[in-house]
């Protein structure tokens, strides 16, 4: 990490864009809290801003913004491209590294074509597609809204007779769909601040997978960290969270996910995804990577505000 800015004047009025218009608002809301309080209690002039579609012009009032928004609107190039053309300095990826990691179905072509291994994916335009899908990818599958974060809208699938109702909860959220080849074992998660890999942490939850409620809820999901994992594998995922950083252009703080099977070795290690905007609650997996390594909550903002500069 690079050393840390003493004067909270030099970062001028700041404000924390939260809530937005996604399905994933309240998440935002409980994050962007957080990280306000944190901001005031290092001395920034920090002011806290619940964006909806008609008051984003409000942020023109301030000369740096900290953007604590997920999904549709926020995480996916919409808010970055306002801000880039007010010259307003922001937080996190830019346009480009946003939209396309937001696109989950993209960002794994990408990292199809640049060697990184992820889950047998295939797009799902209706029920033409179902029995194609359960041939290539096979049972069970995990069947996934293209641009949603949270796990909103995905369903594991472990019988061909409940593909159409995991469909249309995912198309609930997203006009494009795609299914992805179950990975069995533990689930992982690597985070990237100020260039830095954070430790990993394997998560551990008695839900079929890590989803909204494993998320958000307080005690559902245990956090192992740093992860009680072999070096080999440990190595990897670093590797690969940096590797999958830089293929889709992000920039600042972002966390990619990964699930392991242990019975194929260092084969058996697939990428899932990368998220540009981690979230920032209390029960948020960056925060706790980050104490890992000493760095207090407060000072985590601070590090991440200071991409603004």
């Amino acid at each position: 990490m690079t050393a840390r800015i003493v004067d909270p004047a030099v970062f001028g009025r700041v404000a924390v864009a939260m809530g937005g218009w996604s399905a994933e608002r309240e998440i935002s809301l409980r994050g962007g809290t957080a990280v306000l309080a944190a901001l005031r209690r290092r001395g920034v002039d920090a002011h806290g801003v619940d964006l909806e579609r008609g008051n984003v012009a409000m942020l023109a009032q301030f000369d740096r913004v900290f953007v604590a928004l997920h999904g549709r609107g926020g995480e996916d190039g919409v808010i970055q491209g306002w801000l880039e053309a007010q010259h307003i300095p922001y937080t996190g990826s830019g346009v480009l590294g946003s939209a396309v990691a937001m696109d989950k179905l993209r960002t794994k072509r990408l990292w199809v074509g640049d060697g990184l291994p992820t889950p047998v994916f295939v797009p799902l335009r209706g029920e033409a597609d179902f029995a194609g899908a359960v041939k290539e990818v096979g049972l069970p599958m995990i069947v996934k809204p293209v641009g949603e974060g949270s796990s909103i809208g995905m369903s594991k699938v472990a019988r061909a007779e409940d593909l159409p109702a995991a469909w249309s909860e995912a198309a609930r959220y997203d006009r494009e769909v795609f299914a992805e080849r179950w990975i069995a074992g533990a689930e992982y998660t690597a985070s990237i601040l100020d260039g830095v890999v954070l430790p990993l942490i394997r998560l551990e939850t008695p839900r079929v997978f890590y989803d909204y409620e494993a998320k958000y809820t307080e005690g559902l999901t245990e956090h192992v960290c740093p992860a009680d994992i072999p070096d080999e594998i440990k190595e990897l995922c670093l590797d690969y969270a940096l590797r999958a950083h830089r293929i889709l252009g992000c920039k600042g703080t972002s966390r990619t996910d990964f699930r392991w099977d242990d019975e194929q070795g260092a084969d058996g290690l697939y990428v899932l995804e990368t998220n540009t905007q981690p979230g920032m609650t209390p029960l948020s997996l960056v925060p706790e990577q980050a104490r890992q390594l000493g760095i207090s909550y407060e000072e985590l903002v601070e590090i991440i505000v200071r991409e603004a500069l």
